[in-house]
């Protein structure tokens, strides 16, 4: 079934927060790439993640859920995620395997979205533990990258990562591999195939 967007849905609250946090990414790029700012770099990166729960609230609170917004917000988060993370690993900030893991998990849902979507399979909601995963790792990366800043408090950001970052990876493997597949695979058998719907 084709997503129908009107164009109510696009004019609301909650789509302009997540605007807003999309016209931010190359804002946080050329911070980190071009003037080298570490801490600001990280402190815009902890702002973006911490206000992702903002759109999502919104939305509920004046009742402005759309399906583009339940698109657009994830959306924007793995598009964070997909720029963010390669920069801080090539800047040294974070080690190579916190980063991969997260790149390849990130990949893998990518990859499986558009297969379903392609296959007819229907957009199924996020989980709490998928959920849990996303916001510790959004803490997680700019806690890596103030760490390696000249904040006067960078040793302690540098633990904190940590805290953060193993039970995120946790929790985004455990919803992909005991959540995500196995609801596609579910979703998989019922949609119905090309020649049933000519």
């Amino acid at each position: 079934m084709a997503l129908t967007i009107d164009r109510s849905d696009l004019a609301t609250w909650p789509n302009a927060i997540t605007l807003a946090r999309f016209f931010c990414i190359p804002v946080f790029v050329w911070l980190l790439v071009a003037q080298e700012r570490r801490a600001s770099a990280a402190w815009l990166l902890a702002v973006l993640g911490s206000t992702d729960w903002m759109d999502g609230w919104v939305a509920r609170r004046f009742d402005q859920v759309s399906e583009f917004g339940k698109l657009f917000d994830p959306g924007v988060d793995r598009l964070m995620f997909l720029v963010a993370i390669p920069l801080i690993m090539i800047d040294g900030s974070v080690p190579w395997w916190v980063g991969v893991l997260v790149l390849v998990r990130e990949a893998l849902i990518a990859v499986a979205a558009i297969v379903l979507g392609i296959r007819g399979v229907p957009r199924f909601d996020v989980t709490k533990e998928g959920k849990t995963g996303a916001f510790l790792l959004m803490f997680a990366f700019p806690m890596f990258l103030g760490a390696n800043s000249s904040l006067s408090y960078a040793d302690v950001l540098g633990w904190l990562a940590w805290v953060f970052a193993i039970p995120g990876i946790g929790y985004s493997w455990y919803s992909l591999i005991f959540q995500y597949l196995p609801e596609a695979q579910r979703q998989s058998g019922k949609a119905p195939r090309p020649s049933d719907t000519v």
